[in-house]
């Protein structure tokens, strides 16, 4: 190994996703001296193997699901699927996985870019390992912002390691359809993969340790997506774990679950969440316990604040556990340049976060659910309509099924929480996160007039539900 080099710069930014990227390329456009380090694709997971990707296999799902409800609506159709187009389509958006135009965009905003994997040895000094194994220690004199993300979280299953199983990545990579797939764990990665892999004709089988699907989400959401999944063919199993699993060549995987399912595919899924590895950041070398499940910040996304001519630093996205979104990031990233440049405004605030489950149907919630707004001692009432009977009558469409609940505190007199479940799910979900965000006085909601004969219609009908 060469002897380690000494590099200086106002701004290390380690890890370069989108609220990365964009933290990086602002405060360099500020006149700042900025380095970006990232080991793996300038750009992160969304534009590689998450939002992006995944979508386009979500929405090609889609299309062959509504060619198959054309019979006894609009006539006859006969629908082939064929995962090739989705297969192409995936590798045209993320440039088959190379991200030279990113790391183009990102110099061309003035940034230093290092490939490589940065690790905290001081609380103002980076370390940067290249692939070669070459080391350079980097001296901030302004601010080291984190925005390292996370990566998918493989529980300690017995027979796991070493198998071929899939997370997110394999499977957004897939060039054809297994014939089957076992999928471990019901949040929105795996209720998304799952049904797009079942619509092009694997066989689906979900496994969830927690009593529901989308756990975090309204019960209700739960039913919503139990019917659906069931009639689109997916197999669920809720309220099991698996004990212990093996894999054959030719065979696939063969598990053993609590209530003693024996589940057999040839492919599986792990979708059981996503960790950030703070021992491997070298968070210890900032005082913080690298054991934490993610950094602590407060309200401007310091970890660390600046004090007596020392560099400050701030963290952002995943690794602050404020939400695996790049939504988050995006926000997030905000706050850490104005803090950075010492520009004040406002804090972080995360009352109205919004969060979308791209299943069909849709699933949009923002804040609160009911259950966790009891949890926190505040006293609520609920308004709940079912989408497919409000909308009876004005809007006609196949598979309208779905709902709209809304939380609102009663001290408060505003809306904490809602969820927006059905076609279009997430888009009816943005006039109630703007609800929640500007913290509109129910009254006024009720005021509303809502189009007729739309979804969000049905927004009006759950808040005159709340009584």
């Amino acid at each position: 190994m060469a002897a380690v080099r000494v590099d200086h710069a106002d701004v290390i930014v380690i890890g370069l996703g989108p609220g990365g990227e964009d933290t990086a390329g602002r405060l360099a456009e500020a006149g700042m001296d900025v380095v970006g380090i990232d080991e793996k694709l300038v750009g992160g997971e969304c534009p590689y193997w998450g939002c992006i990707p995944s979508k386009i296999m979500v929405r090609s799902a889609e299309l062959l699901a509504e060619g198959r409800r054309i019979a006894g609506h609009a006539g006859t159709a006969m629908v082939h699927s064929d995962w090739r187009p989705v297969a192409r389509g995936v590798r045209q958006a993320t440039d088959n996985w190379d991200d030279k135009v990113a790391v183009d965009r990102l110099a061309g905003r003035g940034v230093r870019f290092i490939r490589g994997t940065g690790r905290l040895t001081t609380p103002d000094e980076v370390t940067v390992a290249d692939p070669d194994g070459n080391e350079t220690a980097i001296r901030a004199r302004r601010a080291i912002v984190l925005a390292v993300g996370s990566e998918p979280a493989v529980p300690p299953i017995p027979g796991l390691a070493g198998t071929p199983f899939w997370t997110n990545r394999e499977a957004i990579e897939a060039t054809e359809p297994p014939r089957s797939m076992l999928v471990i764990g019901a949040g929105a990665i795996g209720l998304e993969l799952g049904q797009a892999f079942n619509r092009f004709g694997t066989a689906i089988t979900v496994v969830e340790g927690m009593p529901r699907l989308l756990p975090n989400e309204e019960p209700e959401t739960h039913e919503l997506l139990l019917r659906a999944l069931t009639e689109d063919g997916l197999e669920v199993h809720t309220g099991t774990t698996v004990l212990s699993l093996s894999y054959k060549d030719g065979a696939g995987f063969t598990t053993d679950c609590k209530r003693g399912e024996r589940l057999t595919a040839e492919r599986l899924l792990v979708a059981t969440g996503r960790r950030t590895d703070l021992a491997r950041l070298g968070a210890v070398a900032i005082g913080i316990d690298p054991e934490l499940r993610a950094l602590p910040v407060d309200d401007r996304l310091r970890v660390v604040p600046p004090a007596g001519g020392r560099p400050g630093v701030w963290a952002l996205g995943d690794a602050t556990g404020k939400g695996a979104f790049t939504h988050m990031s995006m926000y997030q990233a905000d706050v850490v340049v104005r803090g950075v440049l010492g520009r004040g405004g406002a804090v972080a605030s995360y009352h109205a976060v919004p969060r979308v489950t791209f299943t069909d149907p849709e699933v949009g919630a923002v804040g609160l659910t009911e259950a966790e707004a009891r949890a926190k001692g505040i006293t609520v009432r609920t308004g709940y309509t079912d989408l497919a009977t409000s909308s009876r009558g004005y809007v006609h469409r196949v598979g309208n099924e779905g709902f709209i609940k809304v939380v609102a505190d009663e001290a408060s007199g505003t809306l904490i929480g809602a969820t927006a479940a059905g076609p279009y799910g997430g888009e009816i979900m943005g006039a109630l996160a703007v609800a929640v965000h500007g913290r509109v006085p129910l009254e006024v909601l009720r005021e509303q007039i809502w189009a007729y004969p739309t979804f969000h219609r049905a927004i009006g009908e759950a808040m005159r539900a709340l009584g």
